[in-house]
């Protein structure tokens, strides 16, 4: 019989200590709050010559000018379309005005691959340089605010911007 008891008060403990763990987890987890405020999802199209745009970055920039600790929003176009990320995990966007750039470029990698065979990794100056010789796959101008023009508005709820992008 003492051998039933220790194994039971062994049992007890660790199924305790289980069901704790599994309620902070809980708590925790579902708590949500990261201290910045609501956002909102935010996707879209982005198309050129009325085509998706097969690969690409795109950033929001808040406006000049706004009020507040307003911060950016980034996201990748993949056959173009996107979602939107503030700090991750398609999180969405702070409502507000904000100004947004393209990026889309079809870098060579072949000499930085060499290099990482080569030295077990990929270098940071590598990668760097293959990108700034990179051909543009959608008119450069769209990687400023200033020359590309581009401006979103988001609104507090989930919406949809799409960008067609010219010449």
């Amino acid at each position: 019989m003492p051998e039933y008891s220790t194994i039971s008060r062994r049992s007890a403990v660790r199924a305790a200590g289980v069901l704790a763990s599994s309620l902070a987890v809980i708590l925790l987890g579902g708590c949500g709050d990261d201290g910045l405020g609501k956002r909102y999802p935010v996707s879209g199209k982005v198309t050129y010559k009325n085509a998706p745009v097969a690969s690409a970055s795109i950033t929001f920039y808040p406006a000049t000018g706004q009020t507040g600790d307003q911060r950016g929003a980034t996201g990748i176009v993949k056959d173009g379309f996107y979602t939107l990320s503030t700090i991750g995990n398609d999180d969405g966007a702070f409502p507000g005005d904000y100004l947004v750039t393209i990026t889309a470029r079809n870098p060579d990698m072949t000499q930085a691959k060499e290099n990482a065979k080569a030295g077990g990794s990929f270098r940071q100056d590598d990668v760097a340089k293959a990108f700034k010789k990179a051909e543009a796959t959608i008119p450069m101008k769209y990687e400023s605010p200033e020359s590309g023009k581009l401006k979103a508005k988001v609104e507090a709820k989930s919406q949809t911007i799409n960008f067609d992008l010219t010449d």
